[in-house]
């Protein structure tokens, strides 16, 4: 039956990508139907997941004998993706002792949901029936691991006729002031600087607990011969690389001989902490942390008449425009993580109503509704919108116990025309509990869009203060135009989860309530 199993994995294409979280589910019944007056059902559950519109299935529980309210022992493990919405659905079977599999048995109901709601929710009670209650499981298996990751700049060039082949090594400093090997990263070829790829490595391994125990990091030139060139070292502490992530230290590594031999010696180049992860996205989330959702969508003049077969708005009867292709795709998973399924929706550029809470389908329909009423006209400034967002996101901070995180999605085809207040309010936002998505529409030039996006550069303020993170993602709606729904939201939502985490890693922030998950035996009469 493994081999069953796997190949539906293949077919959900669950191996295509690197997964580092998985969650588990236990599923538990309350109050089956006894269709047989004399005797009790032998429940089994079978856990299927759609992909391309077929169900699939991955795993099923043992059979429990003569039970209307069984708790299954057998654990399902879904890999768990938050940019994906992951479909699942739960068949409920009486397999008595004289059928032979499923083919035989009664089939006695089932349930759908997602496994964002899951996650989310921690415990689903579908028709008071069925439970389902999920755990997060890191692939470490150990919350006590920290992910780590690294970068240098002008390290010393070592190689006569090309770069430096650097690598980094941590040792932890014992007692007995010996080191140990925490770490060695992979080599970066003909590259004075590096970027390492992160590492996952328990705290007891990394510092035996200690976060103030001294740590030793040395950088050599990788040779073929294994007579590697020393580049330099430095010294640092658990404690210390939390509190780089925050402060934007650097490391200076040092040659003690070059500081000895020459009078203007400084440094032989300076390493960065790129990553410092104490915890995942689903810990927080199933600690009781909310996803605040909210969309703005861009009515500048720019867009056309919506009644013109041309405009951006324009509503055609039997296929959706690019303002609701994208807010749906990002809609979909976004709402699983709020419990209230209420979401603040605004419009710039144009004489509207104010500001409105409605669910995700509310939302399109009041876009479909207000596009008759109202005139499109500008200009597109999107720091108001940010702003307004972002006053909500710092009330919410201030708020004890609150683990409330904002995610603003903004809908706009045009080029930003208060583009300097935009990058002062996006520097404010990054201290904040936040992050701003940005689906270019249309075909315009989004250069400017671009340079919002942190990943080419560090943005700046007019006045020359640096995001403290990077919280914008832009993907303009173009590249994905003949690509499914899923293939957006995938792209768009990829770096909320890191996002998430390094807000309240940086803050101190740790999850709530894990200790407290729900065994599903609280489900038994």
């Amino acid at each position: 039956m493994s081999n069953i199993y796997e190949s539906a994995a293949e077919t959900l294409g669950l191996f295509n990508s690197p997964c580092l979280t998985k969650v588990e589910l236990r599923v538990a019944c309350k109050g089956i139907s006894d269709r047989d007056a004399l005797s009790k059902p032998d429940p089994c559950v079978v856990l299927k997941m759609q992909s391309h519109g077929q169900w699939f299935e991955v795993d099923r529980t043992e059979v429990i004998r003569s039970s209307i309210s069984p708790v299954f022992s057998k654990v399902f493990t879904v890999d768990y993706y938050f940019e994906e919405v992951q479909r699942l659905r739960f068949e409920l079977h009486d397999i008595s002792s004289n059928h032979n599999g499923l083919k035989e048995a009664d089939f006695l109901g089932s349930m759908e949901c997602t496994l964002g709601q899951v996650s989310a929710q921690k415990c689903v009670d579908l028709e008071h029936r069925l439970y389902i209650a999920g755990q997060t499981e890191e692939l470490s298996g150990n919350h006590d691991y920290v992910e780590l990751a690294f970068s240098a700049k002008k390290l010393d060039d070592k190689d006569f006729f090309s770069k430096s082949d650097p690598f980094l090594e941590i040792f932890r400093v014992n007692d007995d002031g010996t080191g140990s090997l925490v770490h060695r990263t992979e080599t970066i070829m003909n590259n004075l600087n590096p970027v390492w790829k992160s590492f996952k490595v328990s705290q007891n391994t990394l510092c035996s607990g200690d976060e103030e125990r001294e740590l030793k990091c040395t950088v050599f030139d990788w040779d073929s011969n294994g007579k590697h060139d020393f580049i330099g070292e430095f010294q640092t502490t658990f404690k210390e690389m939390k509190a780089a992530m925050m402060e934007g230290k650097q490391w200076e590594c040092i040659n003690p001989k070059y500081q000895v031999k020459k009078k203007n010696y400084r440094n032989s180049g300076v390493v960065m902490m790129t990553q410092c992860k104490m915890h995942s996205f689903l810990d927080y989330i199933m600690g009781g942390c909310q996803i605040q959702f909210t969309v703005a969508i861009d009515f500048t003049a720019s867009n056309g008449d919506p009644r013109n077969s041309c405009s951006l708005h324009y509503i055609h009867p039997y296929q959706p425009n690019e303002y609701l292709k994208a807010l749906v795709a990002v809609g979909e998973i976004c709402q699983d993580y709020d419990s209230d399924k209420m979401f603040p929706a605004f419009g710039f550029g144009a004489q509207i109503p104010p500001d409105f809470k409605v669910s995700i389908q509310g939302v399109v329909e009041a876009y479909q509704n207000c596009l008759p009423k109202i005139q499109l006209y500008g200009p597109t400034n999107i720091a108001p919108i940010i702003q307004k967002v972002a006053n909500s996101a710092s009330e919410e901070m201030h708020i004890k116990e609150a683990m409330e995180y904002f995610i603003l999605l903004i809908l706009t085809d045009g080029v930003i025309t208060d583009m300097a207040d935009t990058r002062e309010a996006i520097v404010h936002a990054s201290h904040l509990p936040m992050s701003v998505i940005i689906v270019g529409i249309g075909s315009a030039d989004f250069s400017d869009m671009q340079m919002l996006d942190g990943d080419d550069g560090i943005l700046r303020s007019p006045k020359g203060e640096p995001v403290l993170r990077d919280i914008v993602q832009f993907v303009p709606f173009r590249n994905f135009k003949h690509a499914s729904p899923a293939a957006l939201a995938k792209s768009v939502l990829a770096e909320v989860p890191n996002q998430v985490v390094d807000y309240y890693n940086n803050k101190g922030i740790k999850p709530k309530g894990l200790s407290d998950f729900e065994s599903p035996r609280a489900f038994s009469p």
